[in-house]
């Protein structure tokens, strides 16, 4: 295979120069100075990076702000019992990614002018064991739910609940799965109490394949049922992503775990293959399948029209086409998120 090794590092920052209180200007620092102002815009989006090496980060998820606020709960919480979308902890091992999706909010290396960094693999100099990287998060994400305890519309104690959280999920930003120690990320979690959702590209089948501990609940994404439209879509920066894909789709079934194929759907980009999806879900044998349309929102509005963004009753018409060439049933609706949920 030709993908890369991300087991290579090296040093992109200087500690002592990031932990400065001196002003710094990054216009004078290439693609250091970018890197700092790459986690500074994490840091005001509401990111806390973790860790010594910088590679990992938590974030609060919108979900659990509305469960604490108005008692209005993530689809998965509905869908995928014991979820509690209050204690759900949302992060990442992995800032880097080795695709740059266009339907993707996040930031990608090169999507504003002058601001330009290696994305994959990391430059940095070794990586954090997975103890640490979820005690610090678990820690950062209590301080980031610290003013929610003065809130008359909190409950109290539901908010002593979300400070504890019983669920991992592994989506935040980049690629998981790059993180060579995921393994023990999620036998770490398990030892903390928590389940683990794991979102991936699927584009890293070997780390898969060699995972001691699978996750609670495992997603592939989706995006295209052809090469050219992956990579139009996906845009990778690696030559193989699509051939490791299909490696990923057909390793699924053998995997002892809850897994979940989703589709993200964008208007006008990939939803005319029925036939083609189908085929994909007949190879992988997910237990669930979630076809949810793309939302025009954060970075990706750089990136793709408003009419990128289908509306609920397109996403339902796919799902029931998808639902009689493949014979799983649609058992769910949530249209805040324009989501539909078919089971096998």
């Amino acid at each position: 295979m030709e993908l890369e090794t991300h087991y290579l590092y090296k040093n992109f920052r200087n500690s002592s120069l990031v932990k400065s209180q001196r002003p710094v200007d990054v216009n004078e620092m290439g693609n250091a100075g970018s890197s700092l102002e790459f986690r500074e815009i994490l840091y005001r989006q509401g990111y806390r990076i973790v860790g010594n090496h910088c590679h990992s980060a938590v974030k609060i998820c919108q979900w659990t702000k509305e469960s604490l606020r108005n008692n209005r709960v993530c689809y998965k919480e509905l869908w995928y019992p014991p979820v509690e979308s209050h204690r759900c902890m949302m992060m990442t091992p992995y800032l880097g990614c080795n695709l740059h999706c266009l339907h993707c909010w996040r930031l990608h290396s090169g999507d504003r002018p002058g601001l330009v960094w290696k994305e994959f693999p990391l430059e940095i100099e070794d990586l954090d064991e997975p103890a640490q990287i979820i005690d610090e998060a678990i820690e950062q994400r209590k301080l980031l739910l610290s003013g929610w305890k003065g809130n008359p519309r909190v409950d109290k104690k539901k908010f002593e609940e979300a400070l504890n959280p019983s669920m991992m999920t592994m989506s935040l930003t980049g690629e998981p799965t790059l993180y060579p120690m995921i393994s023990e990320m999620v036998d770490e979690a398990r030892k903390r109490g928590m389940i683990t959702f794991l979102v991936t590209n699927g584009t890293m089948p070997e780390a898969l394949e060699r995972m001691e501990n699978l996750p609670f609940q495992l997603y592939i994404s989706i995006l295209a049922t052809s090469k050219k439209d992956f990579i139009r879509l996906a845009r990778p920066l690696i030559r193989d992503a699509w051939e490791r894909l299909n490696e990923t789709i057909d390793l699924l079934p053998s995997l002892d775990t809850r897994r979940v194929l989703r589709l993200t759907m964008m208007k006008g980009y990939n939803m005319m293959d029925h036939e083609g999806y189908a085929e994909i879900i007949e190879r992988a044998q997910p237990d669930f399948v979630e076809v949810k349309a793309y939302e025009w929102v954060g970075e990706s509005q750089r990136r793709l029209p408003r009419s990128a963004m289908p509306y609920m009753n397109d996403i339902e018409e796919f799902a029931e086409k998808l639902s009689v060439l493949t014979g799983y049933v649609i058992k769910g609706r949530f249209k805040p998120s324009g989501a539909v949920l078919l089971v096998g």
